[in-house]
């Protein structure tokens, strides 16, 4: 069975700081590309940030320079760390493991994190 958990979410302040983590079970990890999306309410799901199966990172503009993602093959989790958060950001972030390669690709069931003062 295929689980991605997330963890991490919560409520900061505008300039604080997350670090979100889903672990992942249930496939070969490391040869799944990873990414986070994030949903606020009333609109549709958008990427947030991407990272392949050998590293390569990409972001949505909207966060560039703000938002790191990395990933620990070792512990098949992946994580996405948030700076200078702004209200935003809030939104449910959810975790996404894409394999082109077994034509598979599941979703966590999201955390959520809220930017307020």
């Amino acid at each position: 069975q295929v689980q991605l958990v997330e963890s991490g979410g919560g409520r900061v302040q505008p300039g604080g700081s997350l670090r979100l983590s889903c672990a992942a079970s249930g496939i070969i990890f490391s040869i799944y590309d990873m990414g986070w999306y994030r949903q606020a309410p009333g609109k549709q799901r958008d990427m947030v940030a991407l990272i392949t199966s050998g590293s390569a990172a990409n972001y949505a503009d909207s966060v560039k320079g703000r938002f790191s993602i990395s990933r620990d093959n070792a512990k098949n989790t992946v994580y996405l760390q948030m700076n200078s958060l702004k209200p935003e950001d809030t939104a449910v972030y959810s975790c996404y493991a894409k394999s082109f390669r077994l034509g598979r690709n599941y979703w966590g069931q999201g955390t959520q994190v809220a930017v307020s003062s």
